[in-house]
């Protein structure tokens, strides 16, 4: 309920998130004891190493998704042994202090767990200055991770960054495609749009666009958008009157707007499901994170398009695959310049494997057994038998 409340977010979708918070921190619980170093063959001794804690690691995190990403970052990061301060966004902080107050509770030693609220350009840069800070963990937009980037570079910080996405849902003529275009709406307007993950360029091969398109629109109809406590609700309001003018600025006058959803026109953030057609890959609608619940779709010729448009980004984030040819599922997956990919499936995100991208999505991984890796430093030791 906090969470619903502190982002707007449908209480189904807060629901559901707070169980990944669970899982999260099962799954941790049970890494602890698998933290393995190795033993190294050398002459004259034997070589081993061992994964240390790296200190004190800041995690700052997004409005978005605010305790389940805290929770990707907070599980690893203590399982390795680090203390953490959490900074979450300044527009939703209530859960991030409400877990603060559970883990006091739960026994967790005072100074482990420590969450500072503020502005991002005020707490969240102190953090990334801060000499005593041995790493920085940061989600959030392409642009504010490079001045974080840039920040760490000064104490030579060790950095993880998940950043924007702009990521394509390839649909083939050969897929099934009710079930492709019924999928695609919550694969772009879960969380009103506000997913780096989103999905929000839909490529569609030329051949069964027609197709695809009537069996979207009729997807479309049917999400509710409206009161996020309302158990009824699939899409709730942006975040903010700010982002409601952002993504208001991709669907102008001139806009090739092709299906529209239903939205309140009450007091809210309110903007409704909306798709583009067809949109060019050098379109901004199509370059730019929109960051709202607006999609464009792309027609495409075929494969060898279809991975050259996907591929035309600077973000390498996720991505989706929706055909029947199990080869060409595989070939295009492989082709795509993206650190998370689904065939026939618009999710990619789960507890137990890595999630990063590629190119300016960011570096590093979160979730996964491959998180403790990055809070961790590997120091080797050398015993000399023949001393």
């Amino acid at each position: 309920m906090l969470e619903a409340r502190n982002a707007g977010k449908p209480i189904g979708d807060a629901r559901g998130e707070m169980g990944m918070v669970v899982n999260t921190f099962r799954y941790y619980a049970g890494a602890v004891e698998r933290l393995l170093g190795e033993q190294i063959p050398v002459a004259g001794g034997v070589a081993f190493t061992i994964r240390e804690a790296l200190g004190v690691v800041g995690l700052i995190t997004p409005w978005n998704f605010p305790l389940c990403i805290a929770a990707w970052k907070l599980g690893p990061a203590l399982a390795a042994g680090n203390t953490v301060v959490l900074k979450p966004a300044e527009l939703t902080p209530l859960t991030a202090l409400r877990f603060a107050e559970i883990a006091a509770r739960a026994g967790v030693p005072d100074g482990v767990v420590n969450v500072v609220v503020g502005p991002g350009r005020e707490c969240g840069q102190r953090l990334v200055e801060h000499p005593d800070v041995a790493k920085i963990a940061f989600t959030g937009s392409t642009e504010v991770g490079r001045s974080i980037a840039a920040a760490a570079a000064g104490t030579i910080k060790r950095v993880t960054l998940e950043l924007g996405g702009k990521s394509a849902n390839i649909v083939f003529a050969d897929a099934d495609l009710e079930r492709a275009a019924t999928a695609a709406p919550g694969a772009v307007f879960g969380n009103a749009g506000q997913d780096c993950c989103a999905r929000s360029r839909i490529l569609v091969e030329r051949a069964c666009l027609d197709r695809f398109m009537e069996a979207l629109e009729e997807a479309v109809a049917t999400i509710t958008v409206g009161d996020p406590l309302d158990e009824a609700t699939q899409m709730g309001p942006l975040i903010s009157a700010q982002q409601r003018d952002a993504v208001g600025s991709f669907v102008g006058p001139d806009a090739p707007v092709a299906i529209r959803g239903e939205a309140p026109q009450d007091r809210g953030f309110w903007f409704p499901p909306t798709v583009l057609c067809p949109v060019a890959n050098d379109d901004r609608a199509a370059r730019e994170e929109i960051f709202g619940p607006v999609a464009a779709v792309i027609p495409f010729a075929d494969e060898a398009e279809a991975i050259a448009l996907a591929n035309d980004t600077i973000y390498g984030l996720s991505g989706s695959v929706w055909t029947r040819d199990g080869g060409k599922a595989l070939r295009v997956a492989r082709a795509l310049e993206s650190g998370n990919l689904s065939i026939n499936s618009n999710t990619s995100v789960r507890v137990a494997t890595p999630v990063g991208g590629f190119k300016q999505s960011g570096y590093g991984r979160e979730l996964g057994p491959r998180a403790l890796e990055h809070y961790t430093e590997v120091k080797t030791i050398f015993y000399n038998t023949e001393a």
